[in-house]
């Protein structure tokens, strides 16, 4: 199983970690180990420390203390043993380049960080196009593709090391509900097949709750690790937030109410991407 995390040796271990941004604290001794195969959302308001927190895992963002290690290593950039899946933005509508040219950089572009083409690389794109549902539109330009045609394609870009770990930094929002549904069996399909793990950075986890093993939840300087049922409860939520949250069920969705929409002075340097209606927010599925 080439790229993957051999079973019972954790893919991601997190020790004691803080982060701070200016003289607030985002969080602190956060620890978190990751099996292969696991599927963890990351939860919490706008401004709560997610995206930092996949920023440090890169190696991108470095802690305040603690340590973060990726298949037995310490963090680095460019580690081929993740694999990062951002948010949909579209695409300029004259982009020239093509959907198999965009998954071509995910294979070629770790070589010395820019692309050299090899013998095989044609077949290996054509393979993670077959992988992301993208063999019909490969030729296409990514311009004029759909906000679902072009995040399948980022997904194939980060599938291309067959990498240990998936970071997903919201990959589903603007996206309608049939392809949310489409890019979640992709990414749900690598960590079954390949026992990659998944840290899956989302607002809404009603499109991924009956994959999710554990949720780690960031709020106000703090954070609950737990499965779906623990940590998805009225009085779990308010102790978290130290203000009255309920937790309500809708049909078959959970609709998380009374959440503050963002941490107070929020620090746009943050990177984080949160789309939440002021006063509730959509939290859950079937729990």
């Amino acid at each position: 199983m080439s790229g993957a995390a051999q079973r019972g040796n954790p893919v991601l271990e997190i020790s004691d970690a803080s982060l701070q941004r200016g003289d607030r604290e985002l969080w602190s001794g956060l620890d978190l180990t990751v099996e292969p195969g696991e599927f963890i959302a990351v939860l919490g308001p706008s401004g709560s420390g997610k995206t930092t927190l996949l920023r440090s895992i890169l190696g991108l963002q470095p802690l305040s203390s603690g340590t973060i290690r990726v298949a037995g290593e310490p963090v680095h950039r460019g580690n081929s043993r993740i694999g990062y899946i951002p948010q949909q933005r579209s695409l300029a509508p004259d982009t020239s380049m093509r959907a198999r040219d965009l998954v071509a950089l995910g294979v070629q572009g770790s070589r010395f960080g820019f692309p050299i083409p090899h013998r095989g690389d044609r077949a290996k794109v054509d393979h993670l196009l077959e992988a992301v549902g993208a063999s019909h539109f490969a030729d296409r330009r990514v311009g004029l593709l759909s906000g679902g045609e072009q995040q399948r394609l980022r997904v194939g870009q980060a599938l291309a090391d067959e990498p240990a770990l998936l970071l997903c930094d919201e990959p589903l929002s603007n996206l309608d509900l049939a392809n949310q549904v489409a890019v979640t069996d992709i990414i749900d399909r690598q960590r079954r097949e390949r026992e990659a793990a998944v840290l899956f950075v989302t607002h809404d986890i009603n499109p991924i709750l009956g994959r999710v093993d554990r949720i780690l939840y960031i709020a106000g300087g703090r954070f609950l690790l737990g499965t779906p049922d623990e940590v998805l409860q009225t009085r779990v939520l308010t102790d978290l937030y130290g203000t009255p949250v309920f937790v309500l069920r809708a049909g078959d969705r959970l609709v998380v109410v009374g959440v503050p929409d963002a941490e107070p002075h929020h620090d746009h340097g943050d990177h984080e991407h949160g789309h939440h209606d002021h006063g509730h927010h959509e939290h859950g599925g079937a729990a």
